[in-house]
């Protein structure tokens, strides 16, 4: 949704992020802003290229005229008081001057490429930055709507980038996508069950596996208003955390 905090019905600030770092898994596939392909009818290119077109349309049409577009049935927006149908929402949601801007870092998808998170950046219309968490669901036509989403501005702030003058050379980091996508069971063999889900805070959650089994993926919100988002995929015979983002909402105003 691109991104902004709910506080009942009504639009407040975008979210505080504190970022707990994933447990590191096998090496990634590393997908370049060219879209490589990978096997299988899994391609996190798709996603990739999804969230693309999603930005490019927030821009031209507006951002909540384009969320309603990508957005799944049932999608939800998770806010300072949880998650939020964004149809309940849709219509009072005026279309900023200045959409976010925003770009995935990390897609994780199940084997059989039905269901899928992207992780990313964002910078919001004043200049602030932090994480967001969304998850895609492949539709009847193949392509992908967004059905869940959270954001959150990092906590502090990253100090401002210096401003380059006349002269200066510049050289920019590769922009590239970490691709990660379960390992398809081999002929007639089940999938593990995931592990337990930990007890954590009293408060709401909720948990969706994938129907081939090999993604799973869940969301928290906790009694101190922390939002939380965590995705453990099927690889080479064992599960691994591929996402753990713990997002906290600003302080009411």
């Amino acid at each position: 949704m691109r991104k902004i905090e709910i506080a009942g019905a009504t639009l407040v600030a975008v979210m505080i992020s504190a970022c707990a770092a994933p447990r590191q898994g096998p090496p990634p596939r590393v997908i370049e802003r060219a879209l490589s392909n990978a096997p299988g009818k899994a391609q996190p290119s798709t996603i990739v290229a999804t969230e693309v077109a999603y930005a490019r349309e927030a821009k031209a049409q507006g951002q909540y005229t384009a969320a309603g577009q990508f957005a799944a049935s049932g999608a939800l927006l998770h806010g300072r008081n949880g998650p939020v149908a964004y149809a309940a929402l849709a219509s009072q949601l005026p279309n900023p001057e200045t959409p976010v801007e925003w770009g995935p870092r990390t897609v994780v998808m199940s084997c059989d490429g039905a269901l899928a998170l992207s992780v990313g950046r964002f910078r919001d219309q004043e200049g602030f930055v932090g994480n967001y968490v969304t998850t895609w669901v492949r539709q009847p036509d193949n392509s992908y709507k967004w059905s869940y989403d959270v954001a959150g501005r990092d906590d502090p702030q990253p100090p401002p980038r210096r401003e380059f003058e006349d002269g200066d050379i510049v050289v920019t980091a590769i922009d590239s996508i970490l691709g990660l996508v379960a390992t398809c069971p081999r002929g007639g063999e089940a999938v593990p069950p995931p592990p337990a889900i930990p007890i954590g805070e009293d408060g709401r959650s909720d948990a969706q596996l994938s129907r081939d089994g090999t993604l799973r993926w869940r969301w928290e919100h906790r009694t101190d208003g922390t939002k939380f988002v965590a995705a453990e995929y099927f690889y080479e015979g064992e599960w691994v955390t591929a996402v753990e983002e713990s997002l906290a909402s600003p302080a009411e105003q």
